[in-house]
């Protein structure tokens, strides 16, 4: 994924120290979840390979501050708690935990309480100082009840990109909420101890509610793993084919994106949409889909960033000094700010190549996987015909160390138009860690994206072949 990002962004929350002791903090007397005895866990890498559905549960709750009126989001449920960690391993956890209570609640402290409020699903992600990453799956709510009462959210924190499952597993999670938290862990605890499934398989769950029964729950991780994490439906809601495309074009130069909205759940998915149309490159710079409030300061910065701001805070925006910065209102499907040259970036024929593939109509009966193969394929196209041949570029030395030829390689293109934006693309970071992956082996596995390249060279070669037969 793009992954999903807030580069380098735990480095920021050593001032902060989590307002919870270890284990679970539970959201009121009556809400008590007696969990099992279990071996203590002594190492945390045993989900840095992916192979477990999550790290935690978290639900982050507004408590009232001492002084004032205002409130501040604070974990009052942890699920599993940690014992018997090395320091290093606690100093960890304690700042990753004391990050993600301000991403459940990035609009501020100014809440009351209220009796109606629709949930909202959507996710943040957190980059360490290594650079590993962690996602976090949120499902803004209120509580079940009577009378005003504050909204709280349940967060899974996982180190997978699959936005589709989880928001399934929010779904399991929210209707267990109503009846006990209780109830929750249980699941969690059988989520838990399942291995994340294979692109294409299904893991099925046993679950008992009261009052329901047994219930089996099946999760199905999608065939085409590198679109998982993504939905375009809300893009394609928001803006035009057109605008997707100078979307890209900026994104494809690096430049500083801010998406405005007001709702999380579109500014989340909006921008998990944009960098997933990168594919298959990787957004390596600063990454947050929806930025706090007191971290508006952070779109500031000189460095490229993808950012998404929720539109009560566009003044604070306007009032940045920015270069080379794409604004992008997706309430009302325009462009506040922008540099300009959108429309020139790309290379005339490809742009129209795109446009007509979007332009074929997606039909209302699609299902979301096919919607995104309908949007992400000719944006992988366009990279098929410009880079698709950068392993013919890569000479092997006798220790197996690859060195690409980026000369060479531009220069391989027959199109003037598209050796001019090659030669622009080599020099950014997008480009450089995919060549860096790529030549550390000779033999990378098969992914989505050579099975492309292999397909368009197939073509290229019956087109040639046929060529010779009508002469």
């Amino acid at each position: 994924m793009a992954g999903p990002v807030v580069g380098g962004m735990l480095r920021h929350f050593h001032k902060w120290r989590s307002r919870i002791p270890p284990g679970s903090v539970q959201d009121s007397p009556g809400e008590a979840a007696k969990e099992p005895e279990r071996a203590p866990e002594h190492c945390l890498a045993t989900f840095a390979g992916g192979q477990h559905f999550f790290e935690y549960l978290l639900v982050v709750s507004l408590k009232k501050k001492r002084s004032g009126e205002d409130y501040e989001p604070t974990i009052t449920y942890q699920f599993p708690k940690r014992e018997n960690l090395l320091r290093g391993q606690q100093e960890e956890e304690e700042r990753l935990l004391s990050a993600i209570p301000l991403f459940c609640f990035p609009d501020g402290n100014e809440w009351a309480p209220l009796t109606e409020y629709p949930r909202e699903t959507f996710s943040f992600v957190l980059t360490n100082v290594d650079g590993s990453r962690k996602i976090g799956y949120c499902r803004r709510l209120l509580p079940a009840g009577r009378g005003p009462r504050l909204p709280k959210v349940y967060c899974i924190i996982s180190c997978i990109g699959c936005f589709g499952l989880f928001s399934k597993i929010l779904d399991e999670v929210e209707k267990r909420h109503q009846i006990s938290m209780a109830v929750i862990y249980p699941f969690m605890q059988g989520l838990r101890e399942a291995a994340f499934p294979a692109p294409g398989k299904t893991v099925t769950l046993k679950s008992f509610i009261p009052d329901s029964g047994t219930e089996f729950i099946s999760l199905t991780r999608p065939l085409d793993s590198h679109l998982e994490h993504v939905d375009f439906s809300s893009l394609l809601r928001c803006l035009s084919f057109e605008q997707i495309l100078q979307l890209f074009a900026s994104a494809v130069l690096e430049r500083r994106i801010i998406f405005l909205a007001e709702g999380l759940s579109t500014l989340s998915q909006c921008i998990h949409a944009a960098a997933a149309l990168l594919y298959p490159f990787s957004w390596a710079h600063t990454y947050i889909p929806v930025v706090p409030e007191s971290l508006l300061a952070t779109v500031c910065c000189p460095t490229p960033f993808m950012v998404g701001v929720q539109m009560r805070f566009l003044q604070e925006v306007l009032d940045s000094p920015m270069e080379e910065l794409l604004l992008v209102n997706l309430c009302e499907g325009t462009f506040l700010m922008s540099v300009g040259d959108e429309k020139d970036i790309l290379p005339p024929k490809l742009q129209d190549d795109i446009l007509e593939s979007l332009g074929q109509g997606i039909d209302e009966q699609q299902t979301p996987e096919q919607i995104n193969e309908h949007v992400s394929g000719p944006f992988v196209q366009f990279f098929v015909k410009t880079v698709g041949h950068y392993a013919s570029y890569i000479r092997w030395e006798a220790n197996g160390q690859g060195r690409f030829q980026e000369r060479a390689f531009y220069k391989a293109l027959p199109s003037k138009a598209n050796r001019r934006f090659v030669k622009k693309f080599v020099k950014t970071q997008l480009f450089s860690l995919f060549i860096q992956e790529a030549e550390k082996s000779k033999n990378p596995p098969a992914g989505y994206f050579q099975r492309k390249i292999r397909e368009y060279e197939e073509q290229k070669k019956q087109k040639k072949s046929k060529g010779k037969t009508v002469k």
